[in-house]
């Protein structure tokens, strides 16, 4: 018998140490599924004989060829897996696929093993976890709790230790409320970057597939296995890496005024006790103007985006609504009201909500949220299972609709011994930045993993570690100031603004003559002392780097920097012919003040 959490770095380090192979954990995981007290986690399983077989191949193949070699997983019964039935916890809607999804033929390649299908609020159209013919799954902690959803069995899977990583989908926050229930990580990734083809659609323009992990770093590695473009799915996306600042974030928080957890006054305080735990990371604390998010999130539901969950089923509806579940019946077939009008006035709405939205993330590098306002039990739910619903979307529901990446993770428990999460959210393709500060998040909660609430996470992957380096440092004092005319090569390359600095006391600002748009050229004078020259910091992808240098023009070009603080970053240096006879402003402030001055029409 194996001990301990199925996390995929205590795998992997077994297997390379050969303490393990992929049979030994095959065969635990099938004992630990068979001796699982709730049988509403799956529905339906890979044959035992085939999983063995797969575990059993595997032995002639070097562990460290396959980035998830032996690695057991599950699958939501939304997303399809050759010669096993899709559901979609519908036995009405059942088929059984000849190809895999794209995602999990991804997955397979990367060494992953299936042990089979989970269940999931039906049409993945719910929070709860209760809208299933196949039973409700439960929290690990209290059976008399819902487990969230829609993605239920898969988060459950997860946090029960029977297998190391689940799919489920996230369209309205299935990914992530489910994963704070049971006290695991939910990977919402940036829309499009997993391909969505053979996922049952929900709502197709926003559907993402989810990842449940243990840890962040495990999160990351599945998600590097997972993400790649595929020409066969229309809403594929090109990954395009863009950096956050890991170590001292700006976050923005919930205002006293718009924490609405209806009345749970401990998730309240859990909550908070988050935001101060990522201050002392480093940390800078933002109040914002919850307003357009909120706005924003109102439309998937209340709006136009439900018809497309209409639009999805629109054949089956009407031949077979008997068959669907009360609350799925009411919500998808009540879209037939809306109209072509109501579509673009919800854009509209939409379109305005993001221009708002745009103004707070100039003040933040990421976003805290609660993951869910509250939890409720089954006998809540069943009793009101439509306004208990949709209050625990009140934190995710935004998200797709506003294009953003998000990670939810453990952020501790309350006294009842119920987990309460938090999450991270951040703009789209910012995943592996995002995944950096979960990890240190969810370390400073020492909330252990799923089930295993004392369980010491393992060291920081190296996934986890490279993700925060995936940027490069560089000062700018010219036209590429945050508002100025070139600042759009910067932003527009992922890059983001860390600080503001100022240069050591030996460098020179000069007037570039006849540079359209104007710009400075900053100079190295060894023997001469002023106070500085400032400017700022930005953070640019790595893997865009090369880019952003090769738009700079001569006699301009990047060296390094050495800034008041005694850092040596790469920044914008000029070609000491170039300014001879130039017009110095080393003593005007620096560019900006400059040009505000001197340069205004």
């Amino acid at each position: 018998m194996i001990a301990g959490p199925f996390d995929i770095a205590r795998l992997r380090e077994a297997y390379r140490t050969r303490r393990l192979t992929p049979a030994d954990v095959a065969a635990e995981a099938l004992r630990r599924i068979a001796a699982y007290p709730d049988p509403a986690v799956w529905i339906t399983r890979v044959p035992e004989d085939a999983v063995m077989a797969c575990a059993h191949a595997l032995a002639k193949v070097d562990p460290d060829s396959l980035p998830l070699f032996g690695i057991p997983f599950a699958v939501k019964d939304n997303i399809d897996c050759a010669g096993l039935p899709t559901t979609a916890a519908c036995p009405a809607f059942a088929y059984t696929p000849t190809l895999s999804a794209h995602v999990v033929e991804r997955l397979i390649a990367a060494g992953a093993i299936l042990l089979g299908k989970t269940n999931l609020d039906q049409f993945a159209t719910g929070l709860v976890g209760t809208r299933s013919p196949y039973g409700a799954p439960r929290s690990v902690f209290d059976a008399r709790y819902i487990s969230g959803g829609s993605s239920s069995g898969s988060a459950v899977a997860v946090a029960a230790g029977l297998v190391a990583f689940a799919l489920g989908t996230d369209t309205a926050g299935s990914g992530r409320v489910p994963a704070a229930f049971n006290n695991i990580v939910g990977v919402k990734p940036t829309r499009g970057i997993i391909s969505a083809r053979g996922v049952v659609p929900a709502c197709r323009s926003l559907d993402c597939v989810s990842i449940f992990t243990l840890t962040a770093g495990d999160g990351l590695e599945v998600l590097r296995a997972a993400a790649g473009f595929d020409p066969a799915d229309d809403y594929s996306r090109h990954q395009m890496p863009v950096g956050l600042p890991e170590g001292a974030p700006r976050f923005g928080v919930l205002p006293p005024n718009e924490r609405e957890f209806f009345g749970d006054a401990e998730n309240a305080q859990a909550y908070e006790r988050a935001i101060e735990r990522l201050e002392a990371l480093g940390g800078t604390k933002v109040e914002i103007d919850f307003t357009p998010f909120r706005k924003a999130g109102a439309l998937l539901y209340e709006g136009a985006w439900v018809a497309e969950r209409l639009a999805a089923l629109k054949t089956f509806a009407a031949e077979h609504s008997e068959a669907m579940d009360t609350s799925v019946r009411v919500i998808v077939t009540g879209a037939a009201r809306l109209s072509a009008v109501d579509a673009f006035e919800g854009q509209y709405a939409l379109a305005a909500a993001v221009r708002a939205a745009d103004t707070e993330w100039a003040r933040m590098d990421v976003l805290l949220m609660p993951t869910a306002p509250t939890q409720y039990t089954v006998e809540e739910v069943n009793a009101d299972p439509i306004a208990l619903n949709r209050r625990l979307g009140h934190y995710t529901n935004f998200v797709n609709l506003l294009d953003y990446a998000a990670i939810a993770v453990p952020a501790g428990f309350r006294a009842d011994g119920l987990p309460f999460g938090v999450t991270l959210v951040a703009p789209a393709f910012s995943d592996a930045a995002l995944g950096a500060i979960a990890d240190r998040l969810h370390r400073a909660a020492e909330s252990g993993m799923g089930a295993a609430r004392d369980e010491p996470l393992p060291a920081r992957s190296r996934v986890a570690a490279s993700a925060a380096q995936e940027w490069i440092e560089v000062f700018v004092v010219g036209a590429h100031l945050s508002g100025m005319s070139l600042n759009g090569q910067l932003t527009t390359l992922g890059a983001v603004l860390r600080h503001e600095a100022a240069t050591a006391p030996d460098y020179r600002l000069f007037v570039l003559p006849d540079a359209k748009p104007a710009k400075p050229g900053l100079v190295r004078a060894p023997d001469f002392r002023g106070s500085g020259i400032p400017g700022e910091v930005w953070a640019v992808p790595a893997a865009r780097f090369g880019a952003f240098v090769a738009q700079i023009p001569a006699p301009l070009g990047i060296g390094k920097v050495s800034l008041q603080d005694g850092k040596a970053v790469s920044g914008f240096l000029c070609e000491a012919y170039a300014v001879e006879g130039a017009a110095e402003i080393t003593d005007r402030g620096g560019w900006r003040a400059y040009a505000t001055k001197s340069l205004a029409p």
